[in-house]
């Protein structure tokens, strides 16, 4: 990424589309189109994993599978994977917002029929697909054993199953296998034809020159088949509950500070292993995106260790993290990747020579840039290996943000801006005629909306990850405006 470019944040959820949630159908390749015509280059989404508790994509239950509810139920009947009576009678579901419940109990049961129908109507090319499908993908049997004994045991976290398959004795395994063959072959499916249908997206998106960029959480859940899989790679007791947990001290979020509650890596022991469990990350998230954006990249340098009996991250401790070692045998085994560092909060010399040693572009967020004079966030102390966000998924809108603001900071933002019109466009302005080599704007400021349209609230599991798009919000003025901008800051290298 050396061009100097735009994007937007948006992810699929939030797409418009009559099945209640976003999904891998045609509103996206419309969105993909609107972007195109916008003169927008970078399309940013979050983790495109399975969620687990809160629907939050920050905590999956797997960082290799996909999230069976983006599947669109359109292709799958295009694709001769599901018949068109299957979608007479579609409930009626919010436009403004996900609905998780009554969008999964509607999405799983179309999915099964999808299954049950594969299995006795597929054409042989459908099925040796699959067949490809499952030998390429070795990370598979684990996932789908672990979704299948998690339907058998009632959702229950797997520290609480019977030990003898929590703790994965070969003899229980084998058993629990055989008994939930069917369940297990469903969930391979399921698998198989999430990302034959992402495929088809990246081949959409790069027919129109817009690059995905994709999220590698630096944590995995603790209910999650990756710590079920590893359990020596990770923090736990005898019964595998995390010891120490991960979150962040009190900061301009929380004041008192942010317990995630993932289980912490044992990095003596990723070491080594030549960190191949990382390695075998890196290149799953490629198959997600051309650039990754590594959350959390500090705690690479240094992470805040929590101690799993504390209710709140305020009594943590910073502990080192691997450091250069980790990358250096990512680079090694993968080569060189298109990577941004999420490099916000607490910021130390030594996470600053991490990210230049590693030679990736860092973060800058212009909600920060205003509460105080000469802040980092402002524009003109940009280095131009930069991606800079007017917000991200866990900021408030640019326009609940202004409403929500101090005297102090608003005075500033005024005096520095000195803007004609809406706050959002001119940090959109802002960003976009700064040194910085890539601006991102999410798509809910492109639109102007306010409070009412924030994505998360850190530390507050209610009703995040819902917001969704009504239908035709994004319009050609929009693209206009974006495209005009985008030509006079030299941002469109393909306009």
């Amino acid at each position: 990424m050396t061009k100097r470019n735009a994007g937007v944040l948006m992810h699929p959820t939030s797409l418009p589309g009559r099945y209640g949630i976003g999904d891998f159908g045609e509103e996206l390749i419309a969105f993909l189109d609107w972007t195109r015509a916008a003169g927008l280059q970078i399309w940013q989404l979050l983790p495109l994993n399975p969620p687990g508790y809160g629907n939050s994509p920050y905590g999956c239950h797997s960082s290799y599978a996909g999230n069976p509810l983006v599947i669109s139920p359109d292709r799958l009947v295009s694709d001769g994977l599901l018949p068109a009576a299957a979608l007479s009678g579609i409930p009626k579901f919010p436009d403004a917002h996900v609905d998780f419940d009554r969008v999964a109990a509607f999405k799983n049961d179309l999915l099964r029929q999808s299954w049950e129908y594969f299995n006795k109507n597929a054409r042989e090319e459908h099925r040796d697909a699959q067949r490809r499908f499952e030998e390429d993908n070795k990370w598979l049997d684990d996932w789908a054993t672990y979704a299948a004994l998690k339907k058998r045991y009632d959702e229950a976290r797997w520290m609480e199953w019977p030990r003898p398959v929590a703790m994965r004795d070969p003899a229980a395994m084998a058993a629990a296998k055989r008994e939930l063959a069917a369940e297990i072959s469903y969930h391979k499916y399921i698998q198989f034809v999430f990302f034959r249908q992402w495929a088809a997206i990246r081949e959409a998106a790069d027919a129109r020159g817009i690059d995905i960029l994709g999220d590698v959480p630096i944590y995995v859940a603790s209910d999650s088949a990756d710590v079920w899989a590893n359990r020596e790679l990770f923090q736990l007791d005898e019964n595998g509950e995390p010891t120490v947990v991960a979150g962040v001290p009190p900061d301009y979020f929380s004041e008192t500070g942010q317990r995630w509650g993932n289980p912490l890596y044992r990095w003596d022991v990723m070491r080594e292993r030549e960190y191949r469990w990382w390695i075998s990350r890196f290149r799953a998230a490629m198959r997600f995106a051309d650039i990754v954006r590594i959350d959390h990249f500090r705690g690479f340098a240094a992470y805040w260790e929590i101690p799993a009996s504390e209710p709140t991250a305020i009594n943590g401790r910073w502990m080192p993290g691997p450091g250069l070692s980790l990358f250096d045998a990512i680079r090694h085994t993968l080569g060189e990747l298109p990577l941004i560092a999420e490099d916000l909060g607490f910021i130390t010399p030594e996470v600053n020579e991490l990210r230049r040693a590693i030679g990736i572009p860092g973060m800058k967020i212009l909600q920060f840039a205003f509460t105080k004079a000469n802040s980092p966030h402002l524009p003109h102390c940009y280095d131009p290996m930069t991606v800079v966000y007017t917000g991200t998924h866990d900021n408030d809108t640019a326009r609940g943000w202004y409403a929500n603001a101090t005297p102090e900071e608003r005075q500033l933002a005024e005096l520095y801006l000195n803007g004609q019109g809406p706050i959002e466009w001119s940090l959109i302005r802002a960003a976009f005629t700064s040194v910085a080599q890539t601006a991102i704007v999410p798509a809910q400021d492109i639109l102007g909306l306010g409070s009412e349209a924030r994505m998360n609230r850190p530390g507050d599991g209610e009703e995040n990850w819902s917001w969704r798009a009504l239908p035709g919000a994004l319009t050609g003025d929009h693209a206009a405006r974006l495209r005009s901008l985008i030509e006079v800051t030299g941002r469109g290298s393909n306009l």
